[in-house]
Formats: C-alpha cells, sequence, structure tokens
C-alpha cells in the first residue's frame, strides 16, 4: 500500500471552512505509533482564462508539543488584528468603491502607495 494511501486511513477527525476561493481542512491524523497530530490544509481555486481551473494547497503540519505556543499565538495575532481593525472587511475586493492612491514613482516595475502623514525628517534635526 502506498504512502499516501495509508495516510488518509488514519485521518481521525476533520472539520472544513469554505472561505471564498479557499477553503482550509482540518484534520487529525494518526502517526505510526498511534499518536495524533493536526494538518492544517489550505487550498484555493484559480481560474484559466479559458474557464478550467487549478488548485494551490498549502499544508501545515502540527504536533501536540506545539499545541499550546501555536494556540497562544495565533489568538495574540487574532485579538491583535480585531482590536486595532475590528471585524469589518478592508479591501478592494470587497469594497466596489474602495481607491487607492498611488505616486508616478516606480520602484522595481511596483507603484507605491501614497502615505499622506509622512513627515520631512532632516539628519541635521536628529
Amino acid at each position: 500500500m502506498r504512502e499516501n494511501d495509508m495516510l488518509e486511513k488514519e485521518e481521525i477527525f476533520s472539520k472544513v471552512l469554505r472561505a471564498g476561493r479557499r477553503t482550509y481542512f482540518f484534520d487529525v491524523r494518526a502517526t505510526k505509533a498511534d499518536d495524533y497530530y493536526i494538518t492544517i490544509t489550505e487550498s484555493k481555486k484559480f481560474t484559466e482564462e479559458d474557464g478550467s481551473f487549478h488548485f494551490k494547497k498549502h499544508k501545515i503540519y502540527l504536533y501536540k508539543e506545539d499545541f499550546a505556543a501555536f494556540a497562544e499565538i495565533l489568538g495574540e495575532m487574532t485579538s491583535y488584528v480585531l482590536n486595532h481593525k475590528g471585524e469589518e472587511v478592508i479591501s478592494e475586493r470587497h469594497q466596489k468603491d474602495f481607491k487607492k492612491e498611488y505616486t508616478s514613482d516606480k520602484v522595481e516595475d511596483e507603484f507605491i502607495p501614497k502615505t499622506s502623514s509622512f513627515t520631512d525628517i532632516e539628519f541635521d534635526d536628529i
């Protein structure tokens, strides 16, 4: 039996989160020693110009010894984002009237967003 076939049989518990073009798979799996670990897979759908599509997948393996630290940092990071930006989604994709301001200065063929709060500082001031 192939190793991939064995991994599929060792799946213990699963949850799926569908989020637009992304799908997140949370799976509890068993090691050969019958201990458990978690895999988190992000699958993102890409559509080609001809209408065909493909998926790109990224996977994280999370072992028991890292659960507490992982959960603590994830909680800290999500709290930080929500406390500083709230739960409302702010992006071009979600707001049709969203306008970005760009300068015409190019750096390696990319536009730089304008920053209205920039302060000129002279080295003599330091």
